[in-house]
């Protein structure tokens, strides 16, 4: 019997072979994983929060729109990172898929984005929790400015405090890790402070990364994407896998 070629019918037959399509790729992968399929009715967006508020973590792909990286704005990604309150790996698709033990595969370090003004511990457990689960390297990137200097001669007096703002950063970031360092003793962990925007310097760290670690801070206002500066750019120009990491 042939499928018909329009009709609810085929719409079925096709919503039905992509997951059963994407089921028999891993378990020619990873036979050891089980794995279930299943189809639901509704708007994307928000069938996905339901199925991420089932599920630990939720894994989403995303083609982008030509020569544009990343994310598209007001996607169904972006929907749904905004509106569930459990982490969500985003992963571009930019060539055929390689078991990561496949020879040639990626096989970076995990890198987070940390703010040492609100660090959180949501964002620290998830990334060194990942590094620690895979072996893998943690790169820590947190990036500074300088706080508004008013007077005739403010460019020197940039100057000066460069090296004792340096030297205080560092040593914040280094205290926030320090019971994570602990806890997942195993996890070599590399400790960026900088001068810079927060942004482009994780933009930068994240090239040959295995995932990007970022957070959204949980927010109930229904105006906004909810992602924040650094999270919205890194979604938008990350080639490497992101994980969105909501917090309170």
């Amino acid at each position: 019997m042939h499928t018909p070629l329009i009709g609810p019918d085929t719409r079925r037959h096709w919503a039905e072979r992509t997951p059963r399509k994407a089921a028999v790729w891993v378990h020619r992968h990873h036979p050891g994983l089980k794995v279930k399929t299943a189809l639901r009715c509704g708007e994307p967006a928000a069938v996905l929060c339901e199925v991420a508020n089932e599920a630990d973590l939720l894994v989403l792909g995303s083609r982008g729109l030509g020569a544009i990286t990343g994310f598209v704005v007001g996607s169904v990604s972006l929907a749904v990172v905004a509106g569930t309150r459990h982490p969500v790996v985003l992963v571009r698709d930019q060539e055929p898929l390689v078991p990561a033990s496949a020879p040639g595969a990626v096989n970076g370090d995990v890198v987070l984005g940390v703010d040492i003004s609100h660090p959180c511990d949501e964002l620290l457990e998830f990334a060194f929790a990942h590094a620690d689960r895979h072996g893998a390297g943690l790169r820590v990137v947190h990036s500074w400015n300088f706080p508004l200097v008013w007077g005739p001669d403010a460019a020197a007096a940039a100057v000066v405090l460069k090296g004792d703002l340096e030297s205080a950063k560092t040593d914040a970031l280094a205290a926030v890790l320090l019971p994570w360092r602990h806890k997942f003793p195993e996890v070599r962990v590399t400790e960026e402070c900088r001068l810079g925007r927060p942004a482009s310097d994780l933009l930068a760290a994240a090239r040959g990364a295995r995932l990007v670690v970022v957070g959204r801070r949980n927010r109930t206002s229904s105006i906004g994407t909810h992602t924040g500066p650094v999270t919205h750019s890194v979604l938008h120009h990350c080639a490497a896998p992101v994980a969105v990491v909501p917090h309170d």
